[in-house]
């Protein structure tokens, strides 16, 4: 009876870089490498994953969360707070009488500084801002704040009180400063400015007057 043949064993194979069967060595060396590719490769992708799903949420929130409109909001009665604020002040406090399409989006009266302050922020007819700052007892310190240091261009009459004017429309970014007004109306600095038209800042300063003799 013939002897069972034994299987030929498996001769390793030839690489085709090295032109010879890899040795043991090196096998387990391309393995590490293949697999810290496998990994760098999934990682990779991980952040990809990841980085899409947070620009995704991002979008959502944008488009879909429902931000409050800062134009919605209800106007200030301003004559009011004036009335509950004037037993704190030794000046009366200037709230004019404006025609329909004026309103306010903020009043208060500020004792913090030096010299108390009456602020009252109107939105025109022309959706534009003027503030209006009333110093009791202001000096040319105040005054040069309230102004942020504007430099005065001129001066104009209304209503019988005269007004220095300061036109900075022109500058590159006057942002509220664009124009202003500054009197003593009544014993009272009082300073308007803002990005309203002239016509608007006169209509206001014509107010103030109005109101300041009122009161005398």
């Amino acid at each position: 009876m013939a002897a069972a043949r034994q299987p030929a064993a498996r001769q390793p194979a030839i690489v085709a870089e090295l032109g010879r069967p890899e040795t043991p060595e090196e096998a387990a060396a391309r393995r590490a490498e293949n697999s810290r590719k496998h990994r760098a490769n999934q990682t990779l992708f991980n952040l990809i994953v990841a980085l899409v799903a947070s620009l995704g949420i991002v979008l959502f929130l944008v488009v879909v969360v429902v931000r409050p409109d800062p134009g919605a909001l209800p106007p200030v009665d301003y004559r009011t707070i004036a009335a509950q604020a004037q037993t704190s002040s030794s000046e009366p406090l200037l709230a004019p009488v404006l025609p329909a399409g004026w309103s306010a989006n903020d009043a208060h009266f500020q004792q913090t500084s030096q010299v108390p302050t009456w602020y009252i922020g109107f939105i025109t007819p022309s959706v534009q801002f003027i503030a209006l700052n009333q110093g009791v007892g202001a000096n040319p310190t105040w005054q040069a704040a309230i102004l942020n240091s504007v430099t005065a261009t001129g001066s104009t009459a209304i209503d019988g009180v005269t007004w220095t004017v300061y036109d900075h429309r022109t500058a590159k970014s006057p942002g509220n400063f664009a124009y202003a007004l500054s009197a003593t109306v009544k014993g009272s600095t009082v300073i308007l400015h803002g990005t309203a038209s002239t016509a608007e800042f006169e209509l206001l300063a014509t107010a103030m007057v109005e109101e300041a003799a009122a009161h005398s």
